[in-house]
């Protein structure tokens, strides 16, 4: 049977790291904010919010919820952003999305600061990330590395896979597997043979937004399965991408939930302690 990388462990320790953090920033008179955009009512991004205050009050952050109503105009979001790129007790800006269909999501992610960008979207970010010369990760892959790190797994040499290929997470994870010198085969929907593809693979990382996507046939015996989707199956019952079966093949397996999940937050939390400490030493220098 595979061994769990437990992402609830891993995650409370990452925030016990970032708290003594926050403390010697708030000593030293630095505390870092964090500012959240909601629009409209829906239940999950409902959940997500409160989960993010939840882990900022945790840490010793300071958060602020702006939350606005679903026919909000395209023109008062944006200056709702404006006002926090000015705002100097504000480190991170994020905008919880979907957004209602009438909003252009792009426009708003390109309307943060990119120094306040802390879930990384803005294409400046992106850029950074390509070049490897980058302030903040996107939560998601960064909390994907995290695990593989304390987990005492290197990808060096290694021959990873990732299936799914959005800008979210599959693009930016296949980057920070090549910055740490895996080999890297990003795969989709029109990715033929997938099956072998996969079966070549030390590691996966399965993003592709399928229950039981991955199926033991596709994994090779001994490698370590990152499962990162989020799905409900015929039960309503919460699932990943991948077929819990795969537990008898591989050598580590993320659970969902327990995963990658707990580390996203977490990862949230970096990167705007990451953008006070950096405001801190401005306003040193």
């Amino acid at each position: 049977m595979a061994k769990k990388i437990d992402g609830k462990a891993i995650s409370a320790a990452v925030r016990q790291d970032l708290a003594k953090e926050v403390e010697q920033l708030k000593a030293a008179g630095t505390t870092p904010g964090l500012a959240v955009i909601i629009v409209g009512d829906d239940p999950a991004s409902r959940v997500y919010v409160n989960n993010k205050k939840k882990g900022c009050a945790e840490i010793g952050i300071y958060s602020e919820e702006i939350a606005l109503p679903a026919d909000t105009t395209q023109e008062e979001l944006l200056a709702h952003v404006e006002a926090l790129n000015t705002r100097e007790d504000i480190d991170g800006i994020l905008c919880q999305l979907p957004l209602p269909s009438h909003l252009d999501d792009k426009a708003v992610i390109a309307a943060i600061a990119p120094h306040k960008d802390v879930d990384a979207f803005h294409a400046a970010n992106v850029g950074h990330i390509m070049i490897g010369d980058y302030s903040f990760l996107p939560c998601t892959p960064a909390g994907v590395m995290e695990l593989l790190h304390r987990s005492g797994i290197s990808v060096e040499g290694k021959e990873c896979v990732v299936i799914g290929r959005s800008n979210i997470v599959g693009k930016p994870m296949a980057m920070l597997l090549l910055h740490e010198n895996a080999t890297v085969t990003m795969c989709h929907s029109r990715t033929r043979e997938l099956k072998e593809v996969c079966r070549r693979a030390d590691v996966i990382v399965a993003a592709v937004g399928k229950a039981a996507f991955v199926t033991p046939d596709m994994v090779k015996p001994g490698a370590v399965v990152i499962d990162v989707g989020m799905n409900r199956n015929a039960e309503g019952k919460l699932c990943g991408d991948v077929d819990p079966a795969v537990d008898e093949v591989a050598s580590y397996l993320t659970p969902v939930p327990g995963g990658v999940g707990p580390m996203t937050i977490a990862m949230l939390l970096k990167n705007t302690v990451t953008a006070a400490r950096r405001r801190a030493k401005q306003a040193k220098n």
